[in-house]
This record gives C-alpha cells, sequence and structure tokens, in this order.
C-alpha cells in the first residue's frame, strides 16, 4: 500500500482506465491464496507500507533503511512475514507509548469502536492462534475449539496485549488502504473487489460462526466445497471448504452475507463474486474424502438470497457474476433476473472460431470482458505461446 500502488493508479489513469480489480482483500493463511483466507472483514496486513509507518510516527526512517535483498520475480511469503514483523512489533510498542490525545489514537479508538461486530472476534482468533503456535483452531484444545461465552472472557483478559496488537494492525491496514481507495476514486479509478463464495474452514468466520455452517458439534465439517468430474479432471477438485447452512442462514435473514457483502463495498467500488453458481446448486462431498467424485449437488438459497441484498442495498447491486465453467439455464436466470453481468474471456475466444460463445460479437450486452483471469496465462504470455492459428 505504499508508494508502488499509487504509481501504479497514476499509469492507469494516463492510460485511460477506469477500473482495477483485486484479488480478495483478507489475510492469507496456509498457501498464501487470497481464496483461503483467515477472515472475510479483516485485510491482509502483509500489503502495510513501512514507509507509510513512518509518515504516521510509528517508525524511524532508520528502522527502514537497510531492507533485506528481495526476490525481483517473485513474493517469498515467509521471508516477507520475517521481515514484516519485526517492524510490526516495534510499531506497536511506539504506538503504545503515543500521547492518548493524539489523532493517530482518535482515529485507532473510532476503528475499533465502528469494527467492533467483526475485529473482536478475528483480534481473538487471531491471538488464540499464535498462542497455539499456529495450529488450525480444529487442533486447538476442547473448551477454545467451541468457546462458550466465560471462556471467551477469560481469554480475552489473558491474551489483552496480543488481541490489541492485532487491532492495531488491522487499523493500519484499513487507514492506508482508504487513503490509497480515495486517491484512486479521486483520479477517476474504481476498485472492483473479489469475494470467493466460501470462506476456509481454518479461520475465523468459521471458528465464530458455527452455527451457520455444516459442522457437528465438536466444530469438524460434515461436508465440505469442491466441483465434480469434468474434462479438466477425472475426480473433480475438492477444495475442502466449509458448506453453509443455508436453512439456519435464511432464519437469520442471511445477515452474515449481507454483513460481508457491506462489509466489501465499503472497502471497494464493485465486487466480483467468485463461483456464483454455488447460489443456485453447491456440491457436497463428505468430510474425509480424499477426491470430489462421492460428491452430490445440493441446492443453495438461488433467488431468496438476492432478494434479501436488494432489501438491504437497492435494487441494482453493483455486483458482477464469475459465471464461467459448466453453467446451467437456472444460474444464467439467477444471474440475468437481477441483471448481473457475467464474465467473458478473450483468450477463450480464439480456441474454437466456428462455435464460441467467448469470441466478442457473441458477447451479451450485459457481461464483463477479461483478457484473462487470474487461471490464465498474462496477455503477452499468452499471445507468445498460442498455437499460430490463433
Amino acid at each position: 500500500l505504499g508508494q508502488g500502488a499509487y504509481n501504479f493508479i497514476d499509469f492507469l489513469a494516463a492510460a485511460g482506465q477506469t477500473l482495477w480489480q483485486v484479488l480478495p482483500l483478507g489475510p492469507t493463511g496456509y498457501g498464501d491464496s487470497p481464496y483461503q483466507s483467515y477472515s472475510s472483514f479483516a485485510g491482509q496486513t502483509l500489503c502495510i507500507s513501512p514507509e507509510r509507518m513512518v509518515m504516521d510516527g510509528l517508525l524511524e526512517a532508520s528502522d527502514i533503511a537497510n531492507p533485506p535483498a528481495w526476490f525481483s520475480d517473485k513474493a517469498d511469503y515467509g521471508y516477507v512475514i520475517w521481515y514484516k514483523t519485526g517492524l510490526y512489533k516495534k510499531a506497536y510498542e511506539n504506538f503504545k507509548a503515543l500521547d492518548r490525545h493524539c489523532s493517530f489514537i482518535h482515529g485507532y479508538t473510532a476503528f475499533c469502536a465502528e469494527h467492533q461486530s467483526w475485529l473482536d472476534s478475528f483480534a481473538l482468533y487471531a491471538a488464540l492462534k499464535e498462542a497455539n503456535g499456529g495450529k488450525p483452531w480444529l487442533e486447538w484444545e476442547d473448551e477454545l475449539r467451541v468457546p462458550n461465552t466465560l471462556v471467551i472472557s477469560r481469554y480475552q483478559s489473558l491474551l489483552k496485549d496480543s488481541i490489541e496488537y492485532y487491532k492495531f494492525l488491522q487499523y493500519l491496514f484499513y487507514k492506508q488502504w482508504f487513503e490509497l481507495k480515495n486517491y484512486a476514486n479521486s483520479k477517476g479509478i474504481f476498485i472492483v473487489g473479489d469475494i470467493p463464495i466460501f470462506v476456509a474452514l481454518d479461520g475465523c468466520d468459521t471458528w465464530a460462526n458455527q452455527s451457520l455452517f455444516q459442522l457437528d458439534s465438536r466444530g469438524f465439517p460434515l461436508v465440505v466445497s469442491g466441483v465434480p468430474p469434468d474434462y479438466f479432471s477425472a475426480t473433480g477438485q475438492l477444495w475442502g471448504n466449509p458448506l453453509y447452512d443455508w436453512d439456519r442462514m435464511q432464519h437469520n435473514h442471511y445477515d452474515w452475507w449481507i454483513h460481508r457483502v457491506k462489509h466489501q463495498l465499503h472497502l471497494t467500488d464493485y465486487l466480483r463474486i467468485d463461483h456464483f453458481r454455488g447460489f443456485e446448486a453447491y456440491w457436497a462431498v463428505p468430510y474425509g474424502e480424499t477426491t470430489a467424485i462421492n460428491g452430490t449437488w445440493k441446492a443453495g438459497p438461488y433467488m431468496d438470497f438476492f432478494h434479501a441484498l436488494q432489501n438491504s442495498l437497492g435494487d441494482n447491486l453493483p455486483i458482477f457474476a464469475e459465471d464461467l465453467g459448466v453453467i446451467t439455464p437456472e444460474v444464467e436466470k439467477l444471474r440475468d433476473d437481477f441483471h448481473l453481468p457475467g464474465m467473458k474471456i478473450l483468450q477463450f475466444a480464439f480456441e474454437d472460431l466456428n462455435d464460441n460463445h467467448f469470441l466478442p460479437y457473441n458477447y451479451p450486452e450485459n457481461c464483463i470482458c477479461y483478457t484473462g483471469t487470474h487461471d490464465n496465462d498474462t496477455t503477452l504470455g499468452w499471445y507468445r505461446n498460442a498455437r499460430p492459428e490463433c
């Protein structure tokens, strides 16, 4: 979130662009995937800019004067975590020494009050995870795996300093993110966020809201997510995310989901929902299976969920539907009845020139055309490596 991001926004503006799509912004878990985040609400604190911490008086310029020699062509997460955690711990100690009446403290206090609904549980989860050596919450002791209010209160007291440290990091992320977003918007650049339909099993969303998922009394999933066998894979794809209890969600008027969407639309200007077809039907695989073969299709919330979203956000939902892959007429109806633009991928257009709905002249009016996605080659790489007839 430092100067490089501002330079990129300047580049987009100079190039006549108006949209910048980002991957999910949450803290990444095992494997460093933004689609396996520890939280749907917290921010990825590894993106925090050390230079801007210096500007806020939390670090000295000398603290960041000799950074490690980074790889030029990739991010080494382990190295980044080691380096930045040292800076964050030092900044936190300086934060605790700040005058309680300074503007930074006022901003922090207001942030904690505004985001209490998710911040308290996330900071406790992060502190407990650290206290448990980073182990998944399903490997914690029983009283922490399915905690009652007395247990939560006790550990909030025991881990008070660690909890505040994680709240401090979230404030830094949010402060720097909105400074960047405001700059982007001032340049006519609007940000498209990305919201995975499922959340991580080892994450605060699941741990803190166990009644909203298909879990047993110990917190273990009964079924997990995936997709059935197809021409890409004879055994399907076993993603392993916990699956929602949509009946319970409906009973609660989809409050958690609506809060999630509202929160993400606070961070961004538009949202792409990944695996949109899961709202019509999802593939449920019994927990413990090693492939996705033995799953079954289960009905999603379908129209009811999007009516609830409209009741909360208004009729014109600023949402893009990721509708790639094998899509049924029911999914298309869900997309079209709510006037949500689907996705077209330009790289797919030239695989079959005779009958291909990705060819631009076959596009419907309400769609978003991408050169590619995070699953594709770069446009330059595709151009260099494409078959000559393409």
